[in-house]
């Protein structure tokens, strides 16, 4: 009888660059997982040459499928549907893990029973990543998001597979990291943080986040909102219902700077208030959340301070 994979990996990619799809790659087949323990899954989103092509070599060491383009949610829900581990963790095709971190993840799920583990990352190289790593655990995912600022990244995360559900990425929706990753926290019982550093970050200059052609940020702005009434109208239990308002208010604030940031328009800002307060999410709610969002909050309240705000935005 074969075994179950401890963790499946799942790796979308798109034309990346081939030395960084095998450094992926290689940083996985590293581990201290054996071959019936590991399932490295490569979605090929429809790249203008193969990815499989310069990975002849190693190409029994992975499940690969390729498809048309359709984009980085339908390329992840494709690598749930194929993954038979217990675990399941995301990996961009051209970030990579970092072995002695990414091992004390593994402990964590080889021993405590997670739902899932809560890992940093990194965008700089280190030679020796800093040891023992501390962990905290486990208390719900509710508990957490009460209590602490929710890092959305669906990378971010080694979580277990059972505790999906029906839950998918949506397709077409632009930081569709944003709503699959607060659902998924409400569904875990037994979630761990720790401080190890268990992915690298590569920072990409075309990048959603960085991308300020005109087309694109009308689509970034408006995806966030329809995210936002999306988790306002989701049917939760009481008891998880301020952790799931602290995200909706947090990720309305930075909604808001990104109106700012990205139209440098006031009329755009007060459009988009006027629109958010016939939604019932805004004004932000009155929570001492953390120091940034107090501040933006009580600027954002008044004309005088929201101008003053408007400017020091629009000139970082």
């Amino acid at each position: 009888m074969q075994k179950q994979p401890l963790v499946s990996f799942i790796i979308p990619a798109f034309n990346v660059d081939a030395d960084m799809l095998r450094e992926c790659l290689e940083s996985i087949m590293a581990l201290s997982l054996s071959r019936e323990e590991r399932e490295i899954i490569l979605i090929d989103d429809g790249s203008d040459v193969p990815a499989i092509c310069s990975l002849t070599d190693v190409a029994d060491e992975i499940v690969y499928l390729r498809q048309p383009n359709k984009g980085l949610s339908e390329a992840r829900n494709i690598g749930i549907k194929l993954a038979t581990g217990r675990f399941v963790q995301f990996v961009d095709a051209d970030d990579h893990l970092i072995r002695a971190p990414y091992e004390h993840c593994l402990d964590i799920a080889r021993y405590h029973n997670p739902d899932l583990v809560l890992f940093e990352s990194t965008s700089k190289e280190e030679k020796q990543p800093k040891t023992p790593f501390a962990y905290d655990g486990p208390k719900t995912g509710s508990s957490y998001m009460r209590q602490n600022n929710m890092r959305a990244a669906a990378w971010g995360y080694l979580f277990e597979r059972q505790i999906l559900g029906r839950l998918r990425f949506t397709p077409g929706l632009y930081h569709e990291d944003e709503e699959f990753t607060p659902q998924l926290m409400l569904r875990s019982e037994r979630l761990y943080t720790t401080d190890a550093k268990a992915y690298y970050y590569r920072m990409r200059s075309g990048s959603i986040v960085n991308n300020d052609n005109p087309e694109h940020t009308r689509h970034l702005l408006a995806d966030t909102e329809r995210i936002l009434e999306h988790l306002q109208s989701l049917v939760v239990p009481e008891h998880d219902r301020p952790a799931l308002n602290r995200r909706i208010a947090q990720l309305t604030m930075d909604y808001l700077y990104n109106v700012i940031r990205r139209t440098r328009d006031r009329k755009t800002l007060e459009e988009t208030m006027e629109r958010l307060t016939q939604k019932g999410l805004y004004p932000l709610p009155d929570r001492n959340y953390t120091k940034k969002y107090v501040y933006f909050r009580k600027m954002m309240s008044h004309s005088v301070t929201r101008r003053l705000l408007f400017l020091l935005i629009i000139k970082r």
